[in-house]
């Protein structure tokens, strides 16, 4: 009996498979918003039915793609994070916070730039009469726990160097700051500090808006150089978030 369950399961993640990379083809051809199950059945030769047993609806198909593209994405930075200290192109050492900040910055914009679909589906317009369920918060947190990582080894390592923070933003800055460490960032002993808060998250943004100007075509007969365009804006970024590009 363990063996049949076992086929089983191992034709239920090929057919799972199958019908998410179908989906992915009518994201690149048509978009999220004309997604449909139907078509997705038709192209596989399967019955509506059959598909239904998979996904129950549309928008259980999308949150599945929504998780995917997400949890690849996060992948990418956490990789990064985890193998790349640094290039020799980067203007810190290897191993500083700084190199590691522009590593993992330059491996979500590799995936968005191979993934442009993907990337439009968790970072474009959203999806009409889609709301996204609770299930996608924690894949779409991963890149952004990668940054807090990469700013609180700094601190510990090298020190961050910071401006005070201003009067008028100290109550948002200690917000976001316990926010963050309670439900981003559990693992934190002492708490990310409002000062350092406020201007990473804003880097954060910041970082996909460049991504997103890229991917999207804003960028279009605007900057030539990309790939250098991008490796100093996002210096320039963690800068902003204290980190000195330097060991000890």
């Amino acid at each position: 009996m363990s063996a049949i369950r076992g086929a089983r399961e191992r034709a239920r993640i090929e057919v799972t498979a199958a019908i998410k990379d179908e989906a992915r083809k009518q994201l690149a051809a048509e978009g999220a918003a004309k997604l449909s199950l139907r078509a997705v059945a038709r192209e596989l030769g399967m019955v509506s039915s059959a598909l239904y047993r998979y996904f129950p609806s549309r928008d259980d198909l999308l949150t599945a793609l929504i998780v995917d593209a997400y949890d690849a994405i996060g992948e990418a930075a956490e990789r990064a994070h985890r193998t790349t200290a640094g290039t020799t192109d980067t203007p810190a050492s290897p191993g500083t916070g700084l190199a590691r900040w522009v590593a993992v910055a330059r491996a979500v914009r590799d995936w968005a730039l191979a993934h442009p679909h993907e990337y439009a589906l968790i970072y474009g317009s959203p999806v009409p009469g889609y709301t996204a369920p609770q299930d996608t918060i924690a894949p779409a947190a991963r890149v952004g726990l990668v940054l807090i990582a990469v700013v609180e080894e700094a601190r510990h390592a090298e020190g961050l160097a910071l401006p005070p923070l201003a009067d008028e933003l100290r109550p948002e800055a200690e917000r976001l700051a316990a926010e963050l460490t309670a439900d981003l960032t559990p693992g934190l002993t002492s708490g990310l500090a409002p000062a350092v808060a406020a201007p990473l998250v804003a880097a954060w943004a910041q970082l996909f808006g460049l991504i997103s100007f890229e991917v999207f075509g804003q960028f279009n007969r605007v900057v030539e150089a990309r790939e250098i365009f991008f490796r100093h804006a996002v210096t320039e970024l963690a800068r902003t978030v204290g980190l000195l590009g330097r060991r000890g």
